[in-house]
């Protein structure tokens, strides 16, 4: 279940500015059990595990994140497809990669893999673009970093479980369960609220002006 052979890893509207702080999922019709868990990886664990050197190499670095509908993903650029021209409120949106959270003062690793990043201009700004470039590998070997299994908490859905995440330091990703025979029925919600003093005073970028 660790990336990369476990894809979908993200945080909830990391393209929007301010993301959201909390998600709240609920069980409405879970799949059976063994299939379609939530995966929950601890951004702060993660980064208090970085080697010193790292954590440096990382500090001040902005990834690049964009809504995965737009041709921008890891996979689209690989495939050739012609990226969609983007409105100003879909355009790809800054987030630091080390997050400072508001509440606990703790830093944590902040950030998406193949699907919600920009890898035309991005991952990782300010480095070489692209899937074979230098900020590819690095969010790479973040990722890979951050999904260990000592980080990473699954959750087996039965009726009626209401879990909440906090966004700002956490990630998560789904397993698969049969779509074709099994019924899954779960409502998801997200809140804004207090993405820290780096987005004090934004206008939500996701709104057409």
């Amino acid at each position: 279940m660790q990336f990369p052979h476990r894809r979908g890893w993200h945080t909830d509207q990391s393209y929007r500015r301010p993301p959201p702080d909390v998600s709240l999922f609920l069980g409405v019709l879970p799949a059976p059990q063994g299939q379609g868990q939530t995966l929950f990886a601890d951004g702060t664990a993660a980064y208090d595990a970085l080697p010193p050197a790292m954590q440096a190499r990382i500090e001040g670095l902005d990834g690049l994140h964009v809504s995965s509908g737009h041709g921008r993903k890891r996979d689209a650029v690989l495939a050739g497809e012609v990226p969609k021209v983007l409105a100003p409120h879909q355009a790809p949106q800054r987030q630091p990669l080390v997050r400072l959270h508001p509440v606990t003062g703790r830093r944590a690793l902040y950030l998406c893999e193949y699907g919600q990043m920009d890898w035309l201009e991005g991952p990782i700004a300010g480095l070489e673009p692209g899937p074979h470039g230098a900020g590819g590998a690095l969010l790479t070997e973040l990722m890979a970093h951050l999904t260990q299994p000592r980080f990473v908490y699954v959750h087996e859905w039965t009726e009626g479980d209401l879990v909440i995440w906090d966004n700002r330091c956490t990630i998560h990703a789904a397993t698969w369960f049969d779509a074709d025979r099994v019924r899954r029925i779960m409502w998801r919600t997200t809140v804004s609220g207090n993405p820290g003093p780096a987005y004090a005073g934004e206008a939500k970028s996701w709104i057409a002006a």
